[in-house]
Order: C-alpha cells, then structure tokens, then sequence
C-alpha cells in the first residue's frame, strides 16, 4: 500500500477514536504538530518517487540508446562481412564394401570492401582428417576478389570454380538429389573444378548471361591415362605453361528454367610434359528445369584431346550424359530418378570401357536448408566390376 494513503488512513482513524471519547482528544498544539509531521513525511515520499522516477527513465533512456548502438553495429558487420557453409554425411552399402563418412564440412566467408569491390572465400575438410596416411584433405575451393565494372558487368581475379555444368558452382547438399555427386559431372567435367585465374561475367540482355575466363589448365598425363579428372590442378603451384580458356552462355529467361552452353580451350594439355598430346577441347551443355513439382536436369559433356598418345589409350574422346527427373511430392518430400553413362576411353571402339549407372531415391528436406537421402545404385558395366547397393545421406547448408 502507498505509505502516504497509509498515514492518511492512520489519522483519520485516529480522529474518529478522538471524537468518540471526548477525554482522549489531543490540544489544538499537538493535533497541529501530528499535521506537520504528517505532511513532512508525505513531502518526502512524492520527492523519492519523483527521483526514482527520473532514474528509471534515464536508465531506461541510456538502455535504448546503447540498444541502438548496438543494432548499428550488427547491421554495419553483417553487411560487411557473412559467414555461411554446408556439410554431408555418407553412408554407403555397395558391393566394393560399406563405409560411413563425414566427406564434406566447409566454411564460406565473404567480405564487402566497397559497394563495388568484395572477396569471396571457402575453406573445405574432407574425410574429417588429412594427415599423413589418411584420404582427407584441407582445400581453399574459393579465394577470389570480384570488382563491378558496371551494374551488370563483374571482373574477377583468383581461385574460383570453373564456370561449367549444373553442379560445379552450386554443390550444397540440399541443392540436388542423390547421396553422392553424379559420375558424369564428377568423372568429366570434373566436379569439384578450382582454379586460379581472372575472368569477366554479366548481363548482355534480359534473361541472359555470359561467363569468360582465362585460368591455369590441367596437367594429365601417360601415367594416368590423361584422365581429366586426374589432371586438375587445384590452384596449388600449378604449372601455368599453358593456360586454359572457358566461355559460358547462359538463358534464364523463364523462371525455373537453366539452359547452359560451355566451351573451353587448352593448348596442351600435358603442360609440354607428354611430346605426343596436344591441345584439348571441352563442350559442354545442360538443361537445369523445376516446373511446379516437376524437374528435370540432363547434362552432355564430351573432351576431345589431340595427339598420338591420348589417342593409343582411347583418352582422345572422354565423354558421358546423364538425365533425371524428379518429382516433389510435398514441400518436404521429393523423388528421383537417373541414368548416367560415362567413358573416359571413349575413343577405343568396342573396348567396351563405357560405364553406366542406375540411380533412383528421396530426398527429405527437414528444413528448406537441412537434407535426408536414400537411393539406390545399379551398375551395368562390360568391362569393369558393377558396384551395386544404396547410399543414405544427411547434409545441411547455412
């Protein structure tokens, strides 16, 4: 209760105990002086209340400011400067063996300087461990400063991914269905594809964009059948006798529709290792669509490489394809099916060295940016062991 309605309630009872007995009423002097005192008290409590009072709100005032402060902070940094990154867990159950395997956690950053210059970076672990002894590895996929000449025209210069398929830039695990990367962008393209160089990109008209590059080339050899995949050289030191050069067209005029065409170039694609290999030449196009429910990727990739040495091994012609369409049940949940077929020694006829794939299963997305997946795998392969079984998959990206 307020102390001053309190007293104010003590002395009216104590004025109606005066009136009903007339022999303990107090003098005028003392009822005068009980007044004053009660007023004196009452003067005191309104000028601790006021106090009070004033140092809430100027706490409350300096919270909101400090508040404020902070807010603009956080907004300024996080403009500046993101973090993000993905992951995935594997669990194969195939003929070859069963393995479980953190095989991907990767770190993004990027830092804007100005309105026109920033840097993008990522930072990848593979296999959880790399040590001496072990599969995993530390990588720097992307290391590249990007400066806008234009609103819609950008130079840039570092490592970064080679503009070319549907997986090569955009590999998140809950970006595509399937446990593991699909074999023909992995074997020929070849997926994950980093390098260091400078490249220009844009708009040239209203649904359509252009990629240029000039980058370090692959190195393959005798020794590994110049198998493209084999020949990267991931920006590490890389021989840099003979550079490479990628141009890619793009439409996405309607959206959910993806239509790409690359073309890239090598000299010689030995490094001037190998007397008898010669330039190499990349063709690659693909159709990346999501209607409604409905999707469908299908990709052609195909290597040609000159001279007498790729040739005597059939690694002249390197090529493969793969189409698959899905289907989203719900939001949540989304099937699959695809058929790949891949040869790096396409060149010899009737070695029967082309490899085919069977792959169909689920994706379940738990959140938009978190992913469950099964499929099963199915080989069809003359010459080689088929390596049959299912895949189960977690992965997540921020």
């Amino acid at each position: 209760m307020n102390r001053s309605r309190k007293t104010g309630i003590t002395l009216a009872a104590a004025l109606m105990t005066t009136t009903a007995g007339a022999a303990q009423l107090p003098s005028p002097e003392v009822m005068w002086k009980i007044i004053q005192k009660q007023q004196q008290e009452i003067d005191a409590l309104k000028a601790g209340q006021k106090t009070t009072d004033e140092k809430i709100e100027a706490t409350a005032q300096a919270v909101e400011e400090q508040g404020k402060a902070g807010t603009q902070e956080g907004t300024l940094l996080s403009k500046k400067t993101h973090i993000g990154g993905y992951g995935e867990m594997h669990y194969n159950n195939l003929d070859s063996g069963n393995e479980i395997d953190f095989h991907r956690f990767v770190l993004f950053f990027d830092h804007q300087f100005s309105d026109r210059l920033r840097l993008y970076s990522e930072l990848e672990v593979e296999h959880v461990i790399s040590e001496s002894g072990s599969n995993g590895a530390v990588e720097l996929e992307q290391a590249y400063l990007e400066y806008d000449l234009t609103a819609n025209q950008h130079a840039k210069a570092g490592l970064f991914l080679v503009p070319v398929g549907i997986l090569n830039e955009t590999h998140e695990p809950p970006t595509f269905y399937g446990v593991e990367r699909n074999p023909v962008e992995k074997n020929i393209i070849p997926t994950t594809w980093f390098v260091n160089g400078i490249g220009l990109s844009g708009e040239i008209a209203p649904g359509w964009r252009y990629d240029l590059a000039v980058h370090e080339g692959l190195k393959t050899s005798a020794g590994n059948n110049f198998a493209i995949r084999k020949g990267r050289q991931e920006g590490s030191q890389a021989d840099a006798n003979d550079l490479a050069s990628t141009a890619r067209i793009k439409w996405t005029g309607i959206p959910g529709i993806e239509l790409a065409a690359t073309v890239q170039y090598q000299q010689d694609v030995t490094q001037g290792t190998v007397a008898n290999a010669g330039n190499a030449w990349l063709y690659e196009a693909h159709a990346d669509i999501q209607r409604g429910p409905f999707g469908l990727r299908a990709l052609y990739a195909h290597w040609d490489l000159d001279g007498s040495g790729p040739k005597a091994l059939g690694a002249d012609k390197q090529d493969g394809f793969y189409i698959e369409p899905s289907y989203k049940i719900t939001p949540a949940w989304g099937v699959f099916a695809r058929y790949n077929q891949w040869d790096n020694t396409a060149g010899h006829n009737g070695n029967n060295s082309e490899k085919t794939q069977y792959n169909a299963g689920v994706n379940y997305w738990l959140h938009p940016d978190v992913v469950l997946k099964a499929d099963v795998q199915m080989q069809d392969n003359d010459s080689a062991k088929n390596d049959n079984g299912y895949n189960l998959g977690i992965g997540y990206q921020f």
